[in-house]
């Protein structure tokens, strides 16, 4: 069974359910893949979700990625912020 009681972050209290309940299905599919895998992986996924018209404005996204550091440790932080600097460099071209 997953672990879903991040949806239920009060911070992410303003998004979406249909949202946070793609998010949710990301993550147990993301589950297992290697970091190499991982910006691959989130890169088709933002594609899609951009296809289905179902996207995140920046203050939905800067929320949920202060609830995935929740719990984490200084080295998990800092590769969240590398992943996410990484996909802002994609984001601009």
């Amino acid at each position: 069974m997953s672990d879903d009681s991040w949806t239920q972050n009060p911070g992410l209290g303003g998004i979406d359910p249909a949202k946070l309940q793609m998010l949710l299905t990301l993550s147990e599919q993301a589950k297992g893949k290697s970091p190499n895998e991982l910006l691959p992986f989130l890169m088709a996924a933002a594609a899609q979700s951009k296809e289905n018209n179902m996207s995140f404005n920046q203050s939905e996204a800067d929320a949920i990625i202060e609830v995935m550091k929740i719990g984490k440790s200084p080295q998990e932080i800092s590769k969240i912020d590398k992943i996410c600097a990484i996909m802002k460099q994609f984001q601009k071209k």
